[in-house]
């Protein structure tokens, strides 16, 4: 009987309240999609920064013939120079950390220009000789860098090293900071939603003050009371819940995993599967910022 009569006024204040619930369905739906998407942004960084950190090597480039640094004063590199740059690096204080050392010659510099660039941009323009041997450096831990980069720069026959890792860094902040902009509006959407909730509370409560009346007079409980008005949020809330996981999902599975990864096939991108690990903290802070609205409001509209 009691659950009936709370079924029965949580569906009568919906029912009286239908365009705020809508209003709160659609502000809950746009923030936590939002939400979500920044959640999945920062997902998809994440495998970004494993499957390219872990390709990305360190590449000490070697004296050409002709060069302004110190270090290549003698000319181009010699075959001894080299070696010895090799035993720093295989056998030194840093070949813990160095996973391979892979010597790319002139000719093979030139061969893979050519691969990479298959309309001659670059190229036509340019000779095998015109290229720079180098080592490419693989290692364990592509955040030690520096450390290889101290032992090498210096020696006879090194002209610089460079870290590949720069060619990412721009996109990954970029990435980052479009993970905070998605975070920043959907803290604003959120706090819409809120006031949406208790707004529409209020004015549920307010319909039905004579009703709450009654009800503290023959002594039913203050939960009694509050619990529908508390449940008519709730049920906004998951409802925008649901519809925003449901369109993040589509998202997902067909503009990412049909369409986009299938342009880009390089990229590991981010599964339909991944919404679902953050569905439940999308419904839960769905539940749980509908009952900080319904406690605060009802505490007023309420009460005795």
């Amino acid at each position: 009987m009691r659950l009936q009569f709370i079924a029965s006024e949580v569906w009568q204040g919906l029912r009286r309240n239908a365009t705020m619930a809508i209003a709160v369905v659609i502000v809950t739906f746009v923030s936590l999609a939002f939400l979500g998407s920044a959640a999945l942004l920062q997902m998809q960084v994440t495998n970004l920064k494993n499957d390219w950190l872990n390709k990305v090597e360190v590449s000490i480039f070697l004296c050409p013939d002709v060069s302004s640094v110190a270090n290549c004063a003698s000319g181009p590199v010699t075959k001894s120079q080299q070696d010895a740059i090799e035993r720093v690096l295989t056998t030194g204080a840093v070949s813990k950390i160095v996973k391979s050392v892979y010597y790319e010659s002139k000719q093979e510099a030139y061969n893979n220009l050519v691969e990479r660039d298959p309309d001659g941009v670059f190229s036509q323009h340019l000779t095998a000789d015109a290229m720079q041997p180098s080592l490419r450096v693989k290692l364990k831990d592509p955040e030690q860098f520096q450390v290889v980069a101290d032992a090498t720069e210096k020696l006879e026959g090194v002209e610089y090293v460079k870290d590949q890792r720069d060619v990412f860094k721009t996109l990954f902040q970029v990435l980052n900071r479009a993970t905070l902009i998605a975070a920043a509006l959907a803290a604003v959407m959120l706090l819409a939603a809120v006031l949406l909730i208790t707004t529409t509370i209020r004015l549920s409560a307010l319909s039905r003050r004579r009703e709450t009346t009654i009800m503290r007079m023959v002594g039913s409980s203050k939960t009694l009371i509050q619990l529908p008005f508390m449940l008519e949020g709730a049920i906004a809330a998951t409802l925008g819940a649901v519809l925003s996981i449901l369109g993040l999902w589509l998202t997902v599975r067909y503009l990412i995993e049909d369409w986009l990864s299938t342009q880009f096939n390089w990229i590991d991108y981010i599964r339909a599967s991944d919404v679902f690990v953050v569905a439940p903290w999308m419904l839960l802070i769905a539940v749980v910022l509908s009952a900080i609205a319904s406690l605060v409001t009802l505490g007023r509209y309420t009460s005795a």
